[in-house]
């Protein structure tokens, strides 16, 4: 009886799977990345196991979705609200495969990156074209939206690219300078993004479910893009014309980082707001990840940013950080955990109460 009702849970949770389920890896994988880079590695190597584990099942249950459940797939994909949700794969793939890269396996990593730049090239279209032709076009879409993600996405893929080109021998010049172009690409979507939220922040009403944890993914763009950034920096191209790049590059990082710590107090003022002041239920949402990545996001591009612009002082921020967001990972698993169990102890006694009145 329990096994039956498992399964049919399941198979429930499967099709009605979140598209932006990846940010568990995305926020499970920096966290690694960013321990990997300040210790201890004995922690960081669990964090990648977890992801070792998280990152194929994910895989899994998406594939099954998709095939299975077909509509329900493809309606994520026509929804401009779901579409970029996507962006998640494409940004936990980087994620893991720099993880994956630093214990040394680049064969991995490349075939990751690969992936990650396919779909991307797939999503970054088929969004933006949902987008353009979508029906339902209203000023408040800005906040629900999450084109956040893509931005998220194309700035991992430049991450991983920089930082696996120097062992791709003949292929190197023209990674590098593909690293150059989608960190880019992510600045000049970032900019557009950010003049349209101020515009819809300043101008328009602000309702308590406008404050998401996806907002925190503002100040997690701009620090990916810091994290590409010095990515960028720390790597010697040997290309002429990307080495001139170097004075752009250097203070767009430096603004892109300036940009997300003056970002932070921010969103805790508004959700400071929103459940102190307007008092909303705290509840467990998959948004909640989309607010773990940034945090440690945060402490490896504030990391990587002290190491290429020699800003020591900047690596005891990024030691302190890493903790405040193992903390948020580990609040975070235990409300997800406790919203599983919830959900399923709902299906059995609504299951059981079906069955006594169908008998009945």
């Amino acid at each position: 009886m329990i096994a039956r009702q498992l399964l049919v849970w399941t198979c429930a949770q499967v099709e009605g799977l979140y598209p932006g389920c990846f940010a568990i890896v995305m926020a499970t994988g920096i966290i690694s990345n960013a321990l990997f880079a300040q210790g201890p590695r004995e922690l960081s190597d669990a964090f990648l196991l977890a992801n070792a584990i998280a990152y194929p099942l994910l895989a899994v249950l998406t594939v099954i979705r998709a095939t299975r459940f077909t509509r329900a797939f493809w309606s994520d994909l026509s929804n401009r609200g779901l579409v970029f949700s996507f962006f998640t794969i494409v940004a936990a793939s980087s994620v893991f495969g720099e993880g994956i890269f630093l214990r040394g396996v680049s064969s991995i990593a490349l075939c990751l990156w690969l992936f990650a730049l396919a779909v991307w090239v797939a999503l970054i279209y088929l969004s933006f074209s949902v987008m353009i032709l979508s029906r339902a076009k209203l000023h408040m879409a800005i906040i629900q939206d999450g084109w956040l993600l893509a931005i998220v996405g194309t700035e991992a893929l430049s991450v991983l690219g920089s930082t696996f080109a120097p062992v791709t021998g003949a292929f190197a010049s023209a990674i590098y300078a593909l690293s150059h172009m989608l960190w880019g690409i992510g600045l000049a979507l970032y900019a557009i993004y950010v003049v349209l939220l101020i515009y819809r922040l300043f101008f328009f009403d602000v309702k308590p479910d406008d404050i998401t944890p996806a907002l925190w993914v503002v100040m997690g763009a701009a620090a990916i893009s810091t994290d590409a950034g010095s990515a960028i920096l720390l790597a010697d191209s040997g290309v002429p014309f990307l080495y001139a790049m170097r004075s752009f590059v250097i203070g767009a990082t430096l603004i892109a980082w300036a940009w997300a710590t003056l970002s932070i107090p921010f969103l805790l003022m508004l959700g400071f707001w929103k459940y102190a002041i307007r008092r909303e239920p705290v509840t467990y949402t998959p948004l909640v990840w989309s607010a773990v990545f940034p945090v440690g996001m945060y402490s490896m591009a504030t990391m990587r940013f002290s190491i290429a612009s020699d800003f020591t002082i900047l690596r005891g921020v990024a030691n302190v950080v890493v903790w405040i967001a193992i903390a948020a990972w580990v609040a975070a698993l235990g409300a997800l955990l406790a919203a599983c169990w919830r959900d399923f102890h709902d299906f059995t006694r609504s299951d059981r109460t079906d069955a006594l009145s169908s008998r009945s």
